[in-house]
């Protein structure tokens, strides 16, 4: 019989598959997505997974369907659990992405331990042999004798085994080392990855399994192959952190069972990865406020309110073009905020270089971060520091204005709670009950709060 190599391309964004190669992905308009890949021949009818795919499941008015609560099992880690929405659902696909040894591997090793003591778990790696793994788990101190090992990489004998343990809860690590004999191509190709994703999450639904999927990322800090494997599973979390800290933050990206955008932080440590309780402590730790150019900044993460220390460095440009670098927060949204200080509070930055940085290797996405932001470029421009103990959050609209941000009420009861005395908020941020110890300050213009901050 001949062999079936016909070559295709597909799209390691949406998987689309093209007859050629072209720079730009018909599907989706990415450009540069499109991999040599080789397309697999069509199994034979009834022949895959029949065991446990046969079944069908008849049509139902959704009036008929019984609305329940989804029970969640603790995963013995409590900043795991909040990630996840309160703790792990059965029959969930979780995805974890993260870099190389950001703690992967360590942290999934640390939580089936934990899980193990009352259910039962199974570990598959598919890039690190039992004894690498053994030597990582007598390292963090877990009981290995909890944890079930299989070391294989190929999906049929994995489902398989799933099949023959029925373990509550499993990690594969990774999904890109998997193949299946029904597609040709090789391990970590879009058609690989996509066909175990979605063999593992019906495999999951249909025998009320929780499988965690590890997942590699791609240079630019996405999950590598098709951006549907995003869209197969339950949760998406990301694993982020500087890997010369010794601080980890596990987001979420994307959560059936719970709140999207919850960050969990983590310390690394020689016994592996610790939760922490009151990260605002810790990015705040080394915080003076006696120095210009910094301002902390009460954000927002899911239901956790944090204070991060925000730092500007305004200083004469020495080149032909300003510089202008922001780390952990919008660079684009930087030339919009210096144009409206300019504007409405008629301080100029354009001739300057200007430098922005989130303290402690926290990513701020939210505009709350503008009010900020602006105030720590006036400090370090003016070589003058903010008043003491000063805490400040409120997005900045084009026309000078401060707009109100969600959960004001949280921030401010956060910042109190760690000894901060004044607050400059949106007036509509404004409590209407006094908070102990805290001196708040609503402003409805930017002038208002570059007046406030300069006249002290």
């Amino acid at each position: 019989m001949a062999k079936f190599n016909k070559t295709l391309y597909q799209c390691t964004q949406c998987g689309g598959s093209s007859p050629k190669w072209q720079g730009q992905c018909p599907h989706c308009g990415e450009w540069n997505t499109l991999t040599e890949t080789v397309a697999a021949p069509a199994p034979a009818a009834n022949t895959r997974y029949q065991s446990w795919t046969a079944q069908t499941q008849p049509v139902q008015q959704l009036s008929q369907v019984q609305a329940e609560e989804v029970p969640r099992e603790p995963s013995g880690i409590e900043e795991l659990d909040r990630v996840l929405g309160g703790g792990i659902v059965k029959g969930a696909v979780v995805l974890l992405g993260g870099d190389p040894g950001i703690g992967k591997s360590t942290l999934l090793l640390q939580a089936l331990s934990a899980i193990g003591s009352t259910r039962k778990v199974l570990y598959v790696s598919g890039e690190e042999s039992p004894q690498q793994i053994a030597l990582r788990a007598s390292r963090l101190v877990v009981d290995a004798a909890r944890v079930r090992l299989l070391s294989e990489i190929r999906l049929e004998s994995i489902l398989a085994t799933l099949q023959t343990e029925m373990p509550e809860v499993a990690v594969i690590d990774s999904i890109q080392t998997l193949y299946s004999d029904q597609v040709t191509s090789a391990p970590g190709s879009v058609s690989q990855v996509r066909e175990c994703a979605a063999q593992l999450t019906r495999m999951a639904k249909q025998s009320g399994i929780t499988i965690i999927l590890v997942g590699h990322v791609t240079k630019e800090g996405s999950l590598a192959g098709p951006r549907v494997l995003e869209h197969i599973v339950d949760t998406v979390l990301y694993f982020e952190g500087d890997s010369h800290s010794s601080y980890r933050m596990i987001r979420a990206i994307k959560n059936r069972f719970g709140a999207a955008n919850e960050l969990g932080v983590f310390a690394m440590t020689d016994r592996g990865l610790k939760g922490v309780s009151n990260p605002s402590a810790i990015f705040l730790s080394s915080y003076r406020d006696d120095v210009s150019g910094s301002c902390v900044l009460v954000t927002q993460e899911g239901s956790r309110p944090l204070l991060v220390e925000v730092q500007a460095l305004v200083d004469d440009a020495h080149g032909f073009q300003p510089k202008r670098l922001t780390v952990g927060l919008e660079q684009n949204r930087l030339a919009m905020l210096m144009a409206v200080l300019n504007r409405h509070a008629g301080i100029a930055c354009f001739d300057q270089d200007v430098f922005l940085n989130a303290v402690g290797g926290v990513k701020i996405n939210e505009p709350a971060a503008d009010l900020a932001v602006i105030l720590a470029m006036v400090s370090s421009l003016r070589n003058k520091s903010l008043p003491e103990k000063l805490v400040v959050f409120g997005e900045v609209g084009l026309s000078g204005e401060v707009r109100p941000v969600t959960r004001g009420q949280e921030r401010l009861k956060e910042a109190a709670k760690l000894g901060f005395e004044r607050a400059i908020v949106p007036v509509a941020n404004k409590p209407r009950q006094a908070i102990d110890g805290l001196e708040v300050i609503g402003v409805e213009r930017l002038s208002e709060a570059v007046e406030y901050c300069t006249r002290r």
